[in-house]
């Protein structure tokens, strides 16, 4: 038994884009029927390594071992051909299809579809794993959790033996996270082999049985779980000490500066999502929304930014009606500051340099223009004053920010939303996708500028997160605020229930 071979090893590999090296000289060893564990900051080479793993990169240099037999994966295809399965953070389903047919969707030698004995074994399969899934029912019709675990049942109707999981669980609420665990311990038991992708070091403490630590495309270090501590991983993550409690002082509240009066909206498709919603947030204090995602946390952001439209009701800051006001003119006369969830797609323009990102929501404006002209000069020396003061870690501000790992692309809209000095700051999963140090950075920046009298509408999938830093919690579902409470009388049995729309007593 111990001198079977690994299920999957990485000998020397070199992944480069241009002359940067995203993966330099990785070893890696992952044994058979294990949860192997992988951390890193954000840009230490994670992504890249594991999309060379399912086929997606060719390494530059370097091999890979299958159980001890050398392989080439050219792609997904090959990869799955030698058992290698991935299930990424965003889920690769058709919403409008059924349970059944998206794990049949794509598989090879398939000529002739025998729907009803998919059906069978998808149901044992799921009963194994100790869900219960109906083959029938639509993907939209189903919560994320079970969503998640039909794009695990993909890559076992497969036959995959190795799953790697990417982020698995951002989505998820507390009461699916116990469950997900669950899960992944009886695929172990079964005999599969888990490479997990996350950032919470808790779920490495609790889960793997080994862990590798990236810093800078190398592996920094490769450890038995049971024998190392969260500060430690933490510590050689990003090469520092690293604070898990930031100092969370008493609030200084004053009068309510954004109020949100029986609001509604609808999203993308014409669906309501937002229905008579309301809340208020006041000066200095930081109002965290609970939720599973999809309850209308979105389009709550995107109203008060300005970017949706609402469909009635009213939004005041600071006492002025916000109707009529675009998003720009929201920043400028109202102090809205807006840091979104998708920073690649809303709040970047990926294409251009830091410099430009720096003042993205106000290069027409003074002093960054002069009768029209942008000021290049000031917007560079504005860019490097504000990298300096908010780390951001960069080749320099001329650099594309499509080449910035997330923590630093987030860092990018941080600074410029803070530095316009807002009375409302509304940030959408701040640290999604960050590593710890990052996420550190994040919470002390929000809580200093609560200290400095912001009403701060924070908005998180990360319920420990918002435990953390919030000072009052209003949960939303189905578009409504059901209940508030005070962080410090939160828990995470009572929030799981009225994130589900069940009454507390």
């Amino acid at each position: 038994m111990t001198n079977a071979p690994d299920r999957l090893a990485l000998e020397g590999i070199v992944k480069r884009f241009g002359a940067f090296r995203a993966n330099d000289d990785v070893n890696l060893k992952i044994a058979d029927q294990s949860i192997h564990a992988i951390l890193g900051e954000n840009g230490a080479g994670k992504s890249t390594l594991m999309n060379v793993i399912y086929g997606l990169y060719t390494p530059d240099a370097g091999r890979i071992l299958s159980r001890g037999k050398e392989v080439t994966i050219g792609d997904p295809r090959e990869a799955m051909a030698l058992g290698i399965g991935m299930v990424h953070q965003h889920f690769k389903q058709v919403n409008t299809m059924s349970v059944v047919e998206n794990v049949v969707l794509g598989l090879p030698g398939r000529q002739i579809l025998d729907l009803d004995e998919d059906r069978r074994r998808i149901e044992t399969m799921a009963a194994e794993l100790g869900s219960e899934i109906d083959p029938d029912q639509l993907m939209s019709t189903l919560p994320i959790g079970t969503q998640q675990r039909v794009e695990i049942l993909k890559m076992l109707y497969r036959e995959a033996d190795l799953l790697i999981l990417d982020e698995p669980t951002s989505v998820l609420t507390p009461n699916e996270i116990e469950s997900f665990f669950k899960l992944l311990s009886r695929l172990r038991e079964s005999g599969r082999t888990i490479l997990l992708i996350t950032h919470k070091l808790d779920e490495v403490m609790d889960l793997s049985d080994r862990v590798t630590v990236m810093r800078q495309g190398r592996v920094e270090a490769e450890l038995e779980t049971s024998a190392t501590t969260p500060k430690e991983l933490a510590r050689v993550m990003v090469g520092r000490d690293v604070v898990f409690d930031v100092p969370h002082t008493p609030p200084k509240v004053g009068a309510p500066v954004l109020e949100l009066d029986r609001i509604s909206a609808v999203d993308d498709r014409g669906v309501s999502a937002l229905d008579e919603l309301s809340l208020s947030v006041r000066e200095g204090e930081i109002l965290g929304i609970v939720g599973i995602d999809g309850n209308g946390q979105r389009e709550l952001a995107e109203t008060v930014a300005g970017l949706r439209n609402l469909t009635s009701g009213k939004i005041t800051v600071s006492g002025r009606d916000a109707e009529g006001y675009d998003p720009a003119e929201r920043k400028h006369k109202l102090g809205v500051g807006y840091v979104p969830e998708d920073r690649q797609k809303v709040g970047l323009d990926l294409d251009s340099d830091v410099s430009l990102n720096m003042v993205l929501r106000g290069f027409r404006e003074r002093p960054f223009a002069i009768r029209g002209w942008m000021d290049y000069a000031r917007i560079r020396s504005h860019a490097e004053d504000l990298a300096k003061r908010y780390d951001v870690r960069m080749q320099g501000v001329s650099q594309i920010a499509r080449d910035l790992s997330g923590g630093n692309q987030q860092k990018i809209i941080l600074a410029r939303e803070i530095e316009d000095n807002p009375r409302v700051l509304v940030v959408s999963q701040p640290t999604k996708g960050l590593d710890v140090g990052a996420i550190e950075f994040v919470q002390r920046t929000l809580l200093s500028q609560r200290d400095r009298g912001d009403a701060i509408l924070y908005i998180s999938s990360e319920l420990e997160e918002l435990l953390l830093v919030a000072d009052r919690l209003a949960v939303i579902f189905k578009g409504r605020i059901v209940g508030e409470l005070p962080a410090s009388e939160a828990t995470s049995e009572k929030l799981g229930l009225l994130m589900t729309g069940k009454e507390v007593a």
